[in-house]
């Protein structure tokens, strides 16, 4: 989704391309926003990407419009606020952090740290929010594959019982049976989220879209990990601040930098400045790059990549090169690399 297009023609597409067929609520707000003149102006007046239908919607939620619910109330709520979620969407951010995308993720890591002689990593997340990411080797996993094919790899010893991330996968891609050795995390995000506070974790609840059950619990669950050790997480700008954690990283282990479905909050200027930064970085060995981001997002990724199964998929890449279709919440993946 384009989040610098009209702001009618965005909801519009929020809706038919994002909720249609994972939220009935949102899809049906989005429609609604999108045909109500006296809405569209009250987000028009709205900064920049503030304008984007999440975190509207995050926000109202946040100040108690009930989801699911019908529309008028959402748009009562807007119409009627006295400041609070005007002010509540401009200080924070949609900042979710998506644990289940580790199930599409966490293969990549394993093949990374196969390539390096089996050596440690050092995890870098651009775009961190709470880090909740940097903990491939603290969940278990069942990926599954057409035929006899499957693996599980074995329960990690944290928090007592160790919810599994299950994960179809289609492709010719060597599934592990165990998980890489993680030796350092860090992230890097212009506000960065502290898994200890008690209010930024409600925001990133609040985050999750109101039909998704499992996924508050997978939210729920990564908090508890994360605070049990939490990672290190700088205050900065990705295309200024990233180079130094990365030179920082290398002391830990074979540095891997990635990042899911962040990049797309950047002007196109600065995606394609990213994309040159990164490329760079792994060309002078200084990490190795994996990304998971919308179609459109790294365009070059997609060089000599077949035919994506839909719209909705995420380009999963590692160095610069799509590797596999990966499902936005970690759902599926299908790998031709």
């Amino acid at each position: 989704m384009d989040l610098y297009a009209d702001v009618a023609a965005q909801y519009t597409e929020f809706a038919e391309y994002a909720a249609a067929a994972a939220s009935p609520c949102f899809e049906r707000w989005g429609h609604a926003v999108a045909a109500d003149e006296d809405v569209l102006r009250w987000i028009s007046a709205l900064p920049g990407i503030k304008k984007q239908p999440n975190l509207v919607f995050a926000a109202a939620r946040f100040h108690g419009v009930e989801a699911p619910g019908p529309y008028e109330a959402l748009r009562e709520a807007l119409l009627h606020d006295d400041g609070t979620i005007r002010a509540t969407i401009l200080e924070r951010s949609t900042q979710t952090n998506e644990a289940g995308r580790l199930a599409t993720l966490t293969p990549v890591f394993a093949r990374l740290a196969i390539e390096a002689g089996r050596r440690p990593l050092a995890l870098v997340e651009a775009g961190a929010s709470a880090g909740l990411c940097l903990y491939p080797d603290r969940w278990g996993y069942d990926w599954t594959a057409p035929g006899p094919r499957k693996a599980r790899t074995p329960r990690v010893a944290v928090l007592g019982p160790q919810p599994r991330l299950t994960c179809p996968v289609t492709g010719d891609l060597a599934l592990p049976t165990t998980l890489p050795e993680i030796t350092w995390r860090g992230g890097l995000d212009l506000n960065p989220l502290d898994v200890r506070d008690k209010d930024q974790m409600a925001w990133l609840e609040i985050l999750v879209w109101p039909e998704h059950d499992d996924r508050r619990d997978r939210l729920r669950h990564a908090i508890e990990i994360a605070r049990a050790d939490p990672p290190r997480l700088e205050r900065g700008d990705i295309l200024a601040d990233l180079p130094l954690l990365v030179a920082d990283a290398s002391r830990h282990g074979e540095v891997v930098v990635f990042h899911s479905a962040v990049v797309a909050y950047l002007p196109a200027e600065d995606r394609a400045r990213f994309d040159t930064m990164m490329r760079r970085l792994v060309r002078d060995g200084a990490c190795r790059w994996v990304s998971n981001e919308g179609l459109n997002v790294i365009p070059s990724v997609l060089d000599g990549a077949p035919e994506p199964p839909d719209t909705k998929t995420l380009a999963l890449a590692v160095d610069g090169r799509a590797v596999a279709w990966s499902h936005p919440h970690g759902r599926s993946m299908r790998w031709f690399g």
